[in-house]
């Protein structure tokens, strides 16, 4: 089935209240941040979307394909599930190799996806190298999560991507998220950070469980996210040499000025 996009029709609030904003739409190529407080509903959102919600949750949202629901198949049966999500934890229990792991994936997709180019994103995405011969269980969470960024983006034909807080994965998650539109998805993340939220074509605000209010990213909020990836990527830069033991002495930051 091709999926062009998906509609999210408003329900309620955690009150019982409609919710503000009625309809949300996303297309494939584009990146939609959800922000909001702790507890304002973010995860439930990213639920709802996870399980092309019918108005069977808490929340009472339906989710649209192609603008209509969805057929039961479509929620139920894993081999057509349409939706990837990669949470803020990732523990494997396969006692493999990370190249076993991925040939197994390539294989159960039919693909003629090279499990290699698919460790290749994985090391542009994270600062710890993954060898194909590491057992997926002696992963860290970054390379964890890097992997398995990698492996949807390019293995998996999910056309859906949920990323929860990705910016505590340890990862690029610049790179990541190009990664992702570069292959035409629709990615969702949950995120607190303004670089990734200024870099996202909308931002759906959350509150008390409600979709509160939809924010098209503005041409000056594209520029300042220009300038906090600089020094978002000198942070980076930092941690990596301090986690190699180096003494850090005499460190300027990027110059983050337009002038």
């Amino acid at each position: 089935m091709e999926v062009k996009k998906l509609t999210v029709l408003g329900g309620r609030d955690k009150d019982g209240n409609p919710e503000p904003v009625r309809e949300l739409e996303l297309k494939r190529g584009t990146v939609t941040a959800v922000v909001g407080p702790t507890g304002s509903g973010k995860s439930a959102l990213l639920r709802d979307i996870e399980v092309l919600a019918r108005g069977d949750t808490v929340t009472g949202r339906k989710v649209l394909v192609n603008g209509e629901l969805p057929p039961e198949d479509l929620r139920f049966n894993p081999r057509r599930r349409l939706v990837a999500h990669v949470t803020q934890t990732m523990g494997f229990l396969a006692d493999c190799t990370v190249a076993e792991f991925l040939e197994a994936h390539v294989e159960a997709e039919g693909t003629d996806v090279d499990p290699y180019d698919v460790l290749e994103v994985a090391n542009r995405l994270t600062g710890e190298p993954i060898h194909p011969d590491m057992h997926m269980t002696e992963l860290s969470g970054g390379q964890s999560r890097a992997l398995m960024v990698a492996d949807v983006a390019v293995i998996g034909d999910r056309p859906v991507v949920l990323l929860d807080e990705i910016e505590n994965a340890g990862i690029k998650k610049h790179e990541a998220l190009d990664e992702l539109t570069s292959h035409d998805k629709i990615v969702v993340v949950v995120t607190h950070d303004p670089v990734i939220a200024l870099r996202a074509d909308v931002r759906v605000v959350m509150r008390n469980g409600a979709m509160t209010e939809i924010i098209r990213t503005s041409r000056s909020e594209r520029e300042a996210a220009k300038l906090l990836e600089k020094v978002d990527d000198w942070l980076l830069e930092l941690r990596e040499r301090v986690r190699e033991g180096e003494r850090i002495e005499g460190v300027e930051p990027p110059e983050v000025t337009t002038a």
